[in-house]
Formats: C-alpha cells, structure tokens, sequence
C-alpha cells in the first residue's frame, strides 16, 4: 500500500477515535447533567416532603396540646363542682347532727316528750282511757286521737335510730349526686 493511502487510513483512524472519544464525553456530560437535575428534583422533593411532614407533626402536636389544655380544664371544673359538693354534704352531715344533738338533749331534759297515735278501737277494747288526748281543733268538737307518751329511753333510742336514717339518707343523696356529676 503506498503511502497516502496509509496516511488517509490513519488519518480516518484517529478522526474516527476524535470523534467517538467527543461523542462519548458529550453523551457522558449530558447524562450527567441529567442526573444531577434529576437528584436536584428528587432532593427538592424530600425536601419539601419533609417540610409538609414536618408542618404535619406541629399541627397534630398542637393539637393534642389543646385537647390536653380542654380535658385538663374540664377535670379541674369537675374537681371543683365535687369539691363543692363535698362541702355542701359536710354541712348537710353537720346540721342533721345538729338536730338530732338537740332534739336528744331536749328528750334528756324532759323539755320534750314524744308521744305516739294509739289506735282509739283497740285502746277502747282493752279499758285504757289513762292516754292523752290532742286538743280538739278549732272548728270542731270532737276530740283528737289518743296519744300515749314513749318512756324517755325508748324516745332516745328513737332518736337514735331515725340519726342513722337521716345519716345513711344525707350520705346516699351525696353518693347519686357525686355519680350525677361524674357522669355528665
């Protein structure tokens, strides 16, 4: 082969390499630009991913703060409304021992006698006639019911027995109260 033509394949030869060498740097660089705007794109996405998710977790935490802040303040009114209660039922307690205190220093003292309604038929079957008769009311004539006076002991046990009642009811009005105000 003569010369030239060497010359001319060699040359032919190197452009093909320049050229494909170009190609291929120009083909790389393109592809990497692409890549780089796509991770731009993905890293803005996540970004703005983790901003909404972000602005997400505040919003249910302010949330939950405020559903806290409503049920704390509805536990300290229903606190407060038991509380009063409480009170209003020490007093309630209280007064009927009261009551009951005096009414028992008033049997005591023979200030205060109780009597109880006897039944005029059997009364008059069995001959007594020693009880005691109600005044007749003021727009009649007939007398009233027969009484008949408790002994001083049996009235005291009396008294006894209707303190516990009054307890034992005072103290279940606070029970269904306190169940009312729980309840709501």
């Amino acid at each position: 082969m003569p010369l030239n033509w060497r010359i001319a394949l060699l040359a032919v030869a190197v452009g093909l390499y320049a050229g494909g060498r170009g190609a291929w740097v120009w083909q790389a660089s393109e592809y990497g630009k692409q890549l780089a705007e796509q991770a731009a794109g993905y890293a803005q996405q996540l970004a703005d991913s983790d901003r909404a998710h972000g602005r997400e977790r505040e919003e249910a935490a302010a949330a939950a703060l405020k559903q806290f802040a409503e049920q704390n303040s509805q536990r300290q009114a229903l606190e407060d409304r038991l509380q009063e209660q409480g009170k209003t039922h020490w007093k309630e307690m209280n007064d009927a021992q009261q009551i009951q205190d005096r009414l028992r220093d008033r049997l005591a003292t023979a200030d205060l006698r109780l009597s109880v309604l006897v039944d005029s038929g059997a009364f008059a079957a069995t001959g007594g006639d020693g009880g005691m008769r109600e005044a007749a009311c003021t727009g009649g004539v007939v007398h009233g019911a027969v009484r008949a006076r408790l002994d001083p002991a049996h009235a005291q046990r009396t008294i006894g027995i209707t303190d516990t009642g009054d307890r034992g009811l005072i103290a279940l009005q606070a029970c269904q109260a306190y169940v009312r105000e729980v309840t709501k």
